[in-house]
């Protein structure tokens, strides 16, 4: 699905060489100039989270009811040397959206209201009266009485029909090799991205030579990606869209698949110690099915010969009909890219220039002009002011409204009959129309001496087609704006191990048993004074198999008369899965007291089966949540700390920072059955991103260690400090306590064992406004119980090298014993992760 201002390469392009990225960093510091010889990217970890919002669109007289995109992004990377000249990296990004958007463009006199799930719409095959200039007209009478029909401006204004969604989940993950050598580099990447209903594979090659004492650069690139769409059929929508266009469909799903070739050539020349230009040529070659399954054109139809009984000679009785839109099954698009740097040195900034033009044989040619001020500000502070500007034509087929001067060539189950049509290809995708786009935002960065760098930005944009280059661009109706904020870390891993190997050598043994604390443990050792550590932590669990009353496994007609508060259920859940990204940043003030913070990122997906189609998979209803979770802010102290025996305490809150009222929408237009019975309102309690309340989290730790041998015990809970949150319910409070003991197979890998116990109490209150009650989750009496579990896990620590003192965990976490209250799947499986690196 093009995104045509997209404010990157098409087809993608190929990353900057070495040379390019130490050169810009180098105009934009003091006292640099230019390096002498290219080396190979530091060994690095990064995190960045990002906010999209879209504001309102313009619904005139039928309101703004819809709620208008929202996008939360989570971006992870690390590139690691594997030997001196060999680099490996790795890419892991997830999008959650969740929105209206606009699915086609209507007159607003031939629009109506009352659709689930959408803004205002037109069915199929209605009717509307027009003159011969297609202006939709109104019955009305004069002064005297008499019946007229009049063409008002108000229904000549066009209008977007916007339909929502629930929200949906994007992962994308790669692998990037590189090998450097003394002039050249060639790095290689692969990976996929998956989403409910869009998948990709791709892999590429790009490689720079040095030339003119490495002056100058050259570089190319060479991408495949092949993507396929299963797309389910909007159910609000199936009523008046006609998908006969489309040719690969099943009965309720748009099936495509497509392949894209990308090339790229370009050079970066050094004009002198204080500047440089590069240039980027790029070609894209792109087959198959490239059109929007969620996008569709409005048809008017109005037959010239039709007979005039009822209605004057002038008014005309036009058919509407809207059709899935059908887009050219090629298309080819370049793009040069024009940048320049320089030096200010008086001001010790730099000033970033640049240019892009693109062209592609839909007739769509576009410019972009951007412009950034690097201002170094003393302290490890930089400020980044940005300015960029992009406008483009529209595409040859594009119309927001298609009007044919004839009857509706009629197929015979009385749809639409698209040979006989006068266009082939047709849309209404205003990202296809004339228009042009100004945005401008702000970037902060700090970086520390000990090789992190934080950065947070904003950026506003404005789209609209009266600011197109040239003007003729789409009307008003189509403007928005929306607005980005985000906020990362990077940490320069060669530059915060350079407190030197021998000191890590020196407390790695005294230290050991820190390393045996299983992985899904928290807040199991403390650092010393002045001490840093980031760090990153991942959680998975599984809920699937047999649906459990307590701990008795129970059917089918026992779940639908007993599990949903009186009335009679009409799903079950199938299976769920929740995936928690968590980052921890951790400070040492004093030995005796540890400050640590840690951000959540969510997301979850479940699906819940009819109880007549207890294995038919294409019976499920599935829907997912994603977004920011609630936010950790802990102090630890130090209680004992003797050779060989360690204890603390930790006292922390939760900040109640994630959803807590996430709505299904259903028959959203992206999806199909995504609500458990065609029912809207807030989702299940389970898929919420966080609690909604401050919540009390202490917890007391115990670690010992003799030799090779570790062990450790813990106990924690969750207490929620409100009665309910504003959606009028409180998650129950939560015990859960540890024991576990760990050996040390070599001196940087140990082993552990361990084993759980957790109490949770019964959801209080429960939602004060619309929600599903007909599946078992959607009922606050089933959730919360006692749990058993046993652990295993590996440990690792890098003992040398750049990367000493790298941590590295994993533990598998089995069930044992369910015992729920109510009624609820049975728990499968989980899996901690960690990375933690302290300096």
């Amino acid at each position: 699905m093009a995104v045509i201002d997209s404010g990157a390469a098409v087809g993608g392009e190929a990353r900057k060489s070495p040379l390019q990225a130490l050169t810009l960093a180098a105009l934009a510091l003091p006292g640099l100039l230019l390096p002498a010889q290219a080396e190979a990217e530091n060994d690095e970890a990064a995190f960045e989270y990002s906010y999209y919002q879209e504001g309102f669109r313009n619904q005139y007289q039928f309101g703004n009811q819809a709620q208008p995109i929202r996008v939360d992004s989570l971006n992870g990377s690390s590139t690691i040397r594997l030997a001196d000249r060999i680099k490996l990296g790795f890419d892991y990004i997830q999008d959650t959206w969740s929105g209206a958007t606009p699915i086609t463009t209507v007159p607003a006199g031939m629009m109506i209201e009352g659709l689930s799930g959408a803004s205002a719409h037109v069915n199929t095959g209605s009717n509307a009266l027009v003159d011969a200039n297609f202006n939709p007209l109104q019955e009305g009478y004069d002064s005297n009485g008499n019946l007229v029909y009049r063409s008002s401006a108000a229904d000549k204004q066009m209008m977007h029909m916007l339909t929502s969604a629930s929200p949906e989940t994007r992962k994308q993950g790669n692998v990037r090799l590189g090998y450097v050598w003394d002039e050249a580099e060639l790095n290689l990447n692969g990976g996929v991205s998956s989403e409910r209903d869009y998948d990709s594979s791709f892999i590429g090659a790009n490689g720079r030579w040095d030339l003119n004492q490495k002056l100058t650069s050259l570089n190319a690139g060479l991408s495949y990606t092949d993507s396929s769409v299963y797309a389910q059929k909007m159910v609000s929508a199936q009523g008046y869209i006609d998908y006969g266009a489309v040719g690969a469909q099943s009965g309720t799903a748009v099936m495509g698949d497509r392949e894209d070739w990308s090339g790229s050539l370009g050079v970066t020349q050094v004009l002198n110690k204080h500047a440089l230009l590069s240039a980027n040529l790029g070609f894209t070659r792109s087959s198959g099915y490239l059109s929007n399954p969620y996008k569709a054109s409005t048809f008017v139809f109005k037959d010239p010969n039709q007979a005039h009984t009822v209605y004057p000679d002038d008014v005309y009785v036009a058919e509407i009909i809207s059709a899935l839109e059908n887009r050219p099954a090629e298309r080819n698009q370049f793009n040069l890219d024009l940048k320049y740097v320089q030096y200010v040195q008086p001001l010790d900034a730099a000033l970033h220039l640049d240019y892009r033009f693109f062209q592609d044989d839909w007739a769509i040619a576009a410019h972009t002009f951007s412009a950034a001020w690097e201002q170094p500000l003393g302290g490890g502070w930089t400020v980044t002011p940005k300015v960029r500007y992009y406008t483009q034509d529209a595409a040859d087929f594009y119309q927001p409204v298609y009007y044919f001067n004839q009857a509706k060539p009629a197929t015979a189950n009385g749809g639409i009959d698209f040979s006989r049509l006068p266009v082939s290809h047709f849309s209404s995708d205003h990202r296809l129309s004339g228009y042009g786009a100004l945005s401008g935002g702000l970037l902060f960065s700090k970086t520390f001496a000990k090789g992190i760098t934080f950065d947070a930005g904003f950026e506003y944009y404005k789209h609209g087609g009266g600011m197109k280059l040239g003007g003729g661009g789409e009307d008003s109706y189509a403007d928005f704006d929306y607005y980005l904020v985000n906020a990362g870390f990077k940490v320069n891993l060669e530059a915060v191990s350079l407190r030197g190997n021998d000191e890590h050598a020196h407390h790695h043994h005294a230290h050991q048993h820190h390393d045996s604390v299983p992985a899904g443990v928290m807040f199991g050792h403390m650092m010393q004074q002045g001490k840093f550590m980031v760090g990153y932590r991942y959680m998975y669990g599984r809920q699937a198999g047999g649906m459990l009353q307590g701990s008795r496994t129970v059917g089918d007609s026992t779940i639908a008369a007993n599990a949903c508060g009186g009335e009679t259920c009409a799903t079950v859940p199938a299976y769920m899965n929740m995936h928690m990204h968590m980052l921890n940043i951790m400070y040492a003030p004093t030995d005796w007291l540890n400050l640590m913070v840690m951000p959540q990122f969510m997301d979850m997906n479940m699906a819940l089966r009819p109880f007549d189609a207890a294995s038919a998979g294409t019976d499920l209803f599935k829907h997912a949540t994603g977004g920011v979770g609630d936010t950790g802010l802990y102090a630890m102290f130090k209680l004992f700390d003797a050779a060989e025996h360690q204890i603390n305490t930790t006292l922390g809150v939760s900040a109640p920072t994630g959803d807590y009222r996430i709505a299904l929408v259903p028959g959203g237009h992206n999806h199909g059955n995504n609500a458990s019975a065609g029912s809207a309102g807030y989702i299940h309690y389970g898929m919420q991103l966080g609690s909604g309340t401050w919540d009390f989290l202490p917890s007391l730790t115990y670690t010992g260690s003799r030799d090779a041998w570790s062990w450790g015990a813990q106990v924690g809970g969750t207490v929620r400090m409100q009665d309910a949150n504003s959606a009028g319910y409180a998650l129950g409070d939560m015990m859960q306590s540890s024991v576990w003991g760990g050996y040390q197979l070599l001196d940087w890998l140990s082993a552990t064992l361990r084993g759980v116990y957790t109490v949770q109490g019964t959801i209080r209150g429960g939602f004060n406004a619309a929600h599903p009650t007909d599946a078992p989750v959607d009922h606050a009496s089933n959730y919360g119980g006692r749990y058993w579990d046993v652990g295993f896990g590996l440990n690792a620590t890098v003992p040398g090298g750049d990367l000493a003192g790298n941590h590295f965990a994993f533990e598998w976490l089995q069930p044992v014993s369910d015992d729920h209250n109510g009624y609820q799947l049975e728990r499968e499986s989980a899996l901690f992760a960690s990375w933690g690196f302290a300096f």
